[in-house]
C-alpha cells in the first residue's frame, strides 16, 4: 500500500483509464434506475400478465418478433411507435410492459408516457432475461 501513490503518479494514463472504465460500468448498470421507469423481472411480468391483464409490447423489428416473442405480445417496432401511439391509448387503464433485445424500450416507454399512458414497465434484461428464466416463447408460423 505504501507504493500506491508512487504507482498512481507513474501511471496516470492507466489509472485514468481504469477510473473511466469503472465509471462507464457503473453508469451502464444504473442508467435504467435513473430513467424513472419501473423495471420488472420476468417473474414480475408474469404476475402482471396473469393478475392485472397487462399488455405486452415487443419493441423489436418484425423479423426478430417472428423469430420468437412472449406469448400474446404485440409487435410495435420502436421506429414505428410514434405513428401507432393513438392505437395504444385504449390500453391507458392497463399495465403495459415493454421489452426488446437491446435497450431501446426505455426510450419507447418515455414516448408512451408522454402520450398519457401511466402504468408503464420495462422488462429488465429484455427478451434475453425472459429466455434465461426458462419461460416460453411463441414463434410465428
Amino acid at each position: 500500500m505504501e507504493h500506491l501513490p508512487e504507482f498512481i503518479g507513474n501511471h496516470l494514463v492507466l489509472v485514468g483509464a481504469l477510473v473511466a472504465v469503472i465509471a462507464l460500468l457503473a453508469w451502464n448498470l444504473m442508467k435504467d434506475s435513473f430513467s424513472g421507469i419501473p423495471q420488472v423481472s420476468p417473474a414480475e411480468m408474469t404476475r402482471l400478465i396473469n393478475h392485472e391483464d397487462a399488455v405486452i409490447l415487443d419493441m423489436r423489428g418484425a423479423g426478430e418478433f417472428n423469430g420468437g416473442h412472449v406469448l400474446s405480445a404485440i409487435n410495435i417496432p420502436a421506429a414505428e411507435l410514434v405513428g401507432l401511439i393513438r392505437e395504444l391509448e385504449k390500453y391507458r387503464d392497463r399495465p403495459v410492459v415493454c421489452y426488446d433485445s437491446g435497450g431501446t424500450s426505455v426510450k419507447s416507454i418515455a414516448a408512451l408516457k408522454a402520450a398519457g399512458l401511466d402504468k408503464l414497465y420495462n422488462l429488465r434484461g429484455g427478451l434475453n432475461a425472459w429466455q434465461a428464466a426458462g419461460l416460453p416463447l411463441s414463434r410465428a408460423k
